[in-house]
């Protein structure tokens, strides 16, 4: 059904954009359509944005819920819905502006952080899209870019529910959401997108290989290492429903098209180029995963299939538009492959990783890929390419080195960051509430969590440990 219905919006939106192209707009009243105002920008920058956000809500929230176990599906998906829902509120009140607004904190002309004021009058509402500092005017409305990038402020928190599923107290998170959104995500948007210090120096990241993976990836690994790790009978990775996952990981995965498509800001070549390299990037990584699971393992599992994707759509994000296709292929194939590395052979063997409870493996499939992703663009960047959207942009395959030393230096300042902030934001929220629910909370499930359950419990007795929760009702 998620699929029926993402499939016919996307029809539906194609026909209203052509249509919109095609009518006259001598029916409306002049000032609904200005002469800045690109139709079809606007109606493909807003159907990428509900691609987008299609991605969390249900996508996100069926590719982890489907990969908890049966008692904590609806922990899991609350966690992801909250944080999408609260981020929304934070985005129009401040957040947007702090990260794409005129400099509330410049140093000698570098912007630090944009000023945190409300987007809600009508005159905002109704004007044309402006970054001041990044000196970009896109022909679409203001109120259509600070949602098609309100959706990207909100998956980023979201994506670390995966580290943290099966143990993390609700009301920590309720408290570490907005906190970490306004005080990590914000400024590192800025930085990268707004016209910030590290754009200013040079440092490209399309589409948040940076900014949303390689950010939650790192606050991923510090949360779950202080919330502490799941119980000790439950620390293998069990999903509880597969098709889910697979469900979850269609609108993933095609969601994405909006993800990368949508950041030229409008139907340009560029566009379809990203959207093209996404999905090359996506199928190599999912391929070279599936080969080394049967070479090594002699078996191709759903899971670890889905994780091969999602890290060549992460590896592909920083570089989508400014790649050819044989640099979106060897970006694909190198970060399943390091993915894979990662996840078999150092995060779950190796000191001190192996001690952090890290659930799904988020570390490995974001963090991972994103800075590899992000270097690589430093390498593959091709100035015919890039000249669609950022012109005289080349990697060090171009003569370009710097442009693969400031991918570096920009990797390493958002790790530093994001993992220092990630920790004094927690240790905060500690203060006010545990940050890890009792082992009784975590014994029983949603029915303590949330008082309700995912499943009838008459249907399917919850097994914990040894004991039986029926209707909330334990019995050894």
């Amino acid at each position: 059904m998620v699929y029926i219905l993402s499939v016919v919006y996307i029809v539906v939106s194609s026909v209203l954009i052509v249509k919109a192209q095609s009518q006259q707009l001598s029916g409306y009243p002049s000032s609904s359509v200005p002469n800045w105002l690109d139709t079809g920008s606007n109606a493909w920058v807003l159907t990428a944005a509900t691609l987008v956000g299609l991605m969390s809500v249900p996508g996100l929230m069926l590719f982890y819920g489907g990969l908890t176990k049966r008692k904590y599906a609806i922990n899991t998906m609350m966690m992801v819905l909250y944080a999408f829902s609260i981020v929304l509120v934070l985005w129009v009140l401040f957040e947007y502006e702090e990260s794409f607004g005129s400099p509330l904190l410049a140093i000698k002309g570098f912007g630090v952080l944009g000023k945190p004021i409300p987007i809600l009058s009508s005159g905002l509402l109704g004007s044309q899209a402006v970054i001041p500092l990044a000196q970009q005017a896109p022909n679409i409305t203001l109120s259509t870019l600070a949602y098609f990038q309100f959706v990207f402020a909100a998956i980023t928190p979201a994506l670390i529910v995966g580290a943290l599923i099966e143990r993390m107290n609700f009301k920590a998170w309720m408290l570490f959401v907005p906190l970490w959104s306004a005080l990590v995500y914000g400024p590192v948007a800025y930085w990268l997108w707004g016209g910030g210090w590290l754009m200013r120096l040079g440092a490209v990241d399309f589409s948040g290989g940076y900014v949303i993976h390689l950010d939650a990836g790192v606050a991923a690994v510090i949360a779950a290492m202080l919330v502490g790790p799941r119980l000790n009978e439950e620390r293998k990775l069990a999903p509880h429903n597969l098709t889910q996952v697979a469900a979850g990981l269609g609108l993933l995965w095609l969601g994405w098209n909006g993800f990368n498509g949508g950041d030229p800001y409008g139907v340009t070549i560029d566009a379809s180029i990203a959207v093209l390299n996404t999905n090359l990037a996506a199928a190599m990584a999912l391929l070279a995963w599936v080969i080394l699971d049967e070479a090594v393992y002699g078996k191709v599992s759903l899971t670890g299939a889905a994780s091969g994707a999602v890290a060549g759509l992460v590896g592909i994000t920083p570089a989508a538009g400014y790649v050819n296709g044989l640099g979106a292929l060897v970006i694909g194939v190198v970060s399943g492959a390091a993915a894979w590395a990662s996840l078999n052979l150092i995060q779950y063997r190796i000191m001190p990783l192996r001690n952090i409870d890290d659930a799904t493996g988020v570390f490995s499939t974001h963090t991972v890929p994103g800075f590899l992703g992000g270097v690589l663009t430093g390498v593959f960047a091709d100035p015919r390419i890039a000249d669609f959207i950022d012109p005289g942009l080349a990697g060090a395959l171009y003569g370009n080195v710097y442009q693969l030393l400031i991918q570096v230096i920009a990797a390493m300042v958002v790790i530093a960051y994001s993992g220092l902030m990630t920790f004094a934001i927690l240790k905060l929220v500690s203060k006010v509430t545990p940050l890890r629910a009792s082992e009784w909370v975590l014994r029983v499930g949603d029915r303590e969590m949330h008082g309700e359950v995912a499943y009838d419990e008459y249907a399917f007795p919850i097994q914990v440990g040894d004991v039986e929760v029926i209707n909330g009702r334990s019995r050894e």
